[in-house]
């Protein structure tokens, strides 16, 4: 077992804001008020670093306006996914929904889902959650069934307008095109498909950017149900303006680029494994997932280089003269986390005493910050063997309160950042500099002509 994990050197986080993502930004407010529900998509490996909260000023005007009331999440073991999918009540007798969607479900620990859902539930209130696979028709089917379910709750309606968010590459118009192929079936898909909607990818501009598609625009709506009638706009995915400084901004910015939701290039491929590395040492430091891929017999390693190393030899990746290619093995350890070796990590029987995925990290050796009496429980599966109901209940509300902590601590982190500018790059301190400058002439030129016309 590792008794000491060292925390990479990580780079500075690269400024990646293309023109498309400003101009959707800017567009958001109107967009929202043709809009009953907001399915922001995130990605479940991330569920905190792949917040946001650039939509959150918008999206909180839109509730305003409608109305919206929250309401505090019933108690209800199956979890806030299993809940009969209503609307929440809105003074102005409006829909105005917001379904969070967390996407690669089977990529991250299937006991942690039900106390994250609770935690969710129990911080936003006024967010429904959702677990889901695109691989898998039962979720597709069981969304799908909770925007109509929604849709025949307002049957005043005439129909019901989705909007779909989220940052760069979560899925999105995947997600799009499954929920349409489910929602429509048969001649009637065959005959909407020919003459009014076009695919998610097909009908808005998109870039090809690796091995994914980048949508660059708002699409037509697509029609995703018939009866009742459910449209939905694909968006242009959209990242934060400036990921941050120091330590936490390096870290966000690493974390987006190994699920591929930074453009590819911008990163030094030695870093991403450097960090994945790390991570997978930090969840379970006595069997990490990437022995697997490594020569038989080998112990857990911190030395990047001297993993990319045995990888190399491990896969036969060699340069002219013999020389391992480590850079290449690098990129195939990434690609190979994003999807076998996600499976592997999320299969590990001691990660629930380390954390859940990425972004929650604990030591149930210790109680959580908000719970200071709660005291060391073992956590479910931890022994590879089954518990009692009773105890796999309490088992959760411990993991369930470490998950609330942990997102304690990423709200208050991102508030400290917004009120010390930590981020703001300085570009941005520039611009908001000169509006400034821009914005004070334009004042004293208007007081000047106000005298003119008053003849003082």
């Amino acid at each position: 077992m590792l008794a000491h994990i060292p925390f990479p050197i990580l780079p500075a986080p690269p400024s990646w804001f293309p023109g498309h993502m400003l101009q959707f930004q800017r567009n958001l407010p109107h967009l929202l008020t043709r809009t009953d529900v907001v399915l922001e998509l995130r990605d479940a490996r991330l569920p905190l670093t792949s917040i946001n909260r650039k939509f959150e000023g918008a999206l909180q005007t839109w509730r305003r306006e409608r109305g919206a009331i929250p309401t505090p999440p019933p108690a209800n073991d199956a979890g806030p996914s299993a809940l009969p999918m209503t609307p929440r009540a809105t003074g102005s007798g409006l829909v105005c929904e917001r379904i969070v969607v967390f996407n690669k479900r089977d990529l991250v620990p299937e006991w942690g889902i039900k106390p994250f859902e609770r935690a969710m539930a129990a911080k936003y209130p006024d967010q429904r959650v959702f677990f889901a696979s695109w691989n898998k028709t039962r979720d597709i089917k069981a969304l799908n069934e909770l925007l109509v379910g929604v849709a025949k709750h307002n049957p005043h309606a005439p129909e019901m307008n989705v909007l779909v968010v989220g940052m760069p590459n979560v899925g999105k118009s995947t997600l799009l095109n499954a929920l349409r192929n489910i929602g429509i079936a048969g001649r009637e898909q065959f005959f909407v498909r020919s003459r009014s909607v076009p695919s998610a990818a097909n009908s808005v501009g998109t870039a090809h950017w690796g091995t994914s598609w980048i949508t660059r625009a708002i699409s037509t709506r697509l029609k995703l149900s018939i009866d009742p009638l459910v449209y939905a706009w694909d968006t242009p995915g959209v990242m934060l303006p400036f990921l941050g400084n120091g330590d936490s901004g390096a870290e966000r910015g690493v974390k987006l680029a190994l699920i591929a939701g930074i453009k590819e290039g911008l990163y030094d491929i030695d870093a991403l494994a450097s960090y994945l590395l790390y991570r997978l040492n930090v969840l379970d430091p006595v069997s990490p997932a990437y022995l697997q891929i490594l020569p038989p017999g080998t112990q857990p390693l911190t030395d990047v280089y001297e993993f990319l190393d045995l990888l190399a030899k491990r896969l036969g990746m060699l340069r002219r003269g013999g020389i391992r290619d480590t850079a290449r093995a690098a990129v195939w350890f990434v690609q190979w986390w994003r999807g076998e070796g996600g499976l592997a990590a999320a299969a590990s029987p001691r990660a629930a005493a380390r954390g859940w995925g990425f972004d929650f990290q604990w030591d149930l050796a210790d109680p959580p910050d908000s719970d200071p009496s709660a005291g060391a429980v073992a956590p479910p599966d931890a022994t590879g063997a089954g518990s009692e109901k009773s105890q796999e209940r309490h088992d959760e509300a411990v993991i369930q309160a470490q998950m609330e902590a942990c997102i304690d601590r990423f709200e208050r982190g991102i508030d400290e950042e917004e009120v010390g500018g930590a981020n703001v790059s300085k570009t941005q301190e520039k611009k908001k500099v000169r509006q400034d400058l821009l914005a004070r002439r334009k004042a004293k030129a208007d007081r000047k002509w106000a005298k003119k016309v008053a003849g003082v």
